[in-house]
């Protein structure tokens, strides 16, 4: 089974591909590259199946670790979990009830309703205007619950929302954590590597080492360029809206690097939160093929035109 989209509540159709694992009906694949929704911020629909409306930040993590375990079930035991998340600021007023906010959507009818139970709620350990802290929560929750914790990358947003507040910067950055499944585990380091513009070529010739008298020999390798350097873990990426997908689409250029340092070509790339098809697409273009999960059946035919501009570069199984 590739290049699918399971509809309904990822916590069952993750259930359903990794029966179809065992079974030899479907493959692992290699990487899961996702972005779920951020706590508190918009109302997807789906009542109690649609995850980010719990009433509490610790319930909204409990229910994402689920979700991750569910992941790491279906993956190879060298795969990788690359999962981007970004934060909410707790504003609580009294006979206002709850807000949640995120600094890079801006207020739409799809904002979190006043009807949401959780409005009304003050959260125990948190005080107005607190920064709540969500992907830090869930990173490690992640890894308690067995993930090895790689790296935290953030993701800087040379375009971020303006934002009216005069008591803070800004917010323009989120996070991607790596996260794998074994302590092996692959990732192409050159396939990611970044031109190295202000390194050129090292000269050792110079230097104490080399000094007439001091007995040493001359370093090997005394005069070497390099072209290319390690990506760095902060990565500049503009927001690219697209449009007709839902408000939360990341960019293309934010996922290419995990994909392309996750996987091989051939693999398949997994995202239980698919929403307008990003996943799939930019999976397609660089000839991995992807299994996606989406609780929405009306972002078919978004994911479907998205997919459809990108030519088809693998055999077909």
């Amino acid at each position: 089974m590739r290049d699918t989209v399971l509809f309904g509540d990822c916590r069952k159709t993750l259930g359903t591909l990794h029966a179809q694992i065992t079974t030899g009906i479907a493959e692992r694949p290699r990487m899961c590259v996702t972005s779920p929704p951020y706590y508190g911020l918009r109302d997807y629909g789906g009542e109690d199946e649609q995850i980010g409306q719990e009433q509490t930040p610790e319930e909204f993590v409990e229910q994402l670790v689920d979700v991750f375990r569910k992941v790491r079930d279906c993956l190879t035991d060298d795969g990788t979990l690359w999962l981007n998340i970004g934060d909410s600021y707790y504003n609580y007023r009294p006979g206002k009830g709850q807000a949640l906010n995120k600094q890079s959507v801006s207020n739409t009818k799809q904002d979190l309703p006043d009807e949401c139970p959780r409005r009304g709620n003050k959260l125990e350990g948190l005080k107005e205007k607190d920064l709540i802290g969500i992907p830090w929560m869930l990173a490690f929750a992640l890894r308690a619950d067995g993930w090895y914790l790689r790296q935290d990358i953030i993701w800087h947003k040379p375009n971020p929302m303006p934002e009216s507040v005069k008591d803070r910067c800004t917010k323009s950055h989120e996070y991607i954590f790596l996260m794998s499944k074994s302590k092996q585990y692959y990732y192409n380091n050159d396939a990611i590597k970044e031109p190295a513009k202000d390194w050129g070529t090292r000269d050792r010739t110079k230097g104490k080492y080399h000094n007439k008298g001091t007995g040493l020999q001359p370093h090997s390798g005394l005069s070497k360029s390099y072209p290319k350097k390690n990506k760095r873990s902060v990565w500049s990426v503009t927001n690219k809206p697209y449009k007709g997908a839902h408000f939360a689409c990341y960019p293309p250029d934010l996922i290419e690097p995990c994909i392309l340092a996750g996987s091989e070509e051939g693999d398949i790339i997994l995202d239980p939160f698919m929403g307008s098809g990003t996943t799939a697409m930019v999976a397609k273009k660089n000839s991995r093929a992807y299994i996606g999960c989406e609780l929405h059946e009306e972002y078919a035919s978004l994911q479907t035109d998205r997919i459809s501009t990108i030519p088809n570069k693998l055999p077909l199984y």
